[in-house]
């Protein structure tokens, strides 16, 4: 099953430090605030939510300079923290400045 695909629109409301891999690949983790209306059993109701997030090599590089607050259109695919963890991060892949 290759279906993984996930687009969430928000603030940048925090940015870690850029770091590097023991490659000298650039990584930045950082959190998307996501607020909306959405349909649900046919009844309106208020979305909240902030995502965990991580990008690689150039990517990291385009968000790490980003201001927070700054509202963006980030596409990438669902992955766990780590090897161990079952918590879910939003490896992001594309992000637009909406």
């Amino acid at each position: 099953m290759n279906c993984n695909q996930t687009v969430i629109c928000g603030r940048i409301i925090e940015i870690g430090s850029l770091r590097y891999t023991p490659a000298g690949v650039a990584v930045a983790e950082f959190k998307i605030g996501h607020v909306s209306r959405q349909i649900e059993a046919g009844m309106p109701r208020k979305v909240e939510c902030e995502i965990s997030a991580v990008a690689l090599a150039q990517m990291a590089e385009t968000i790490s300079s980003m201001a927070l607050g700054t509202k963006v259109k980030s596409t990438g695919f669902l992955a766990k923290r780590s090897r161990m963890s079952l918590q879910l991060v939003l490896h992001v892949n594309n992000i637009d400045l909406i």
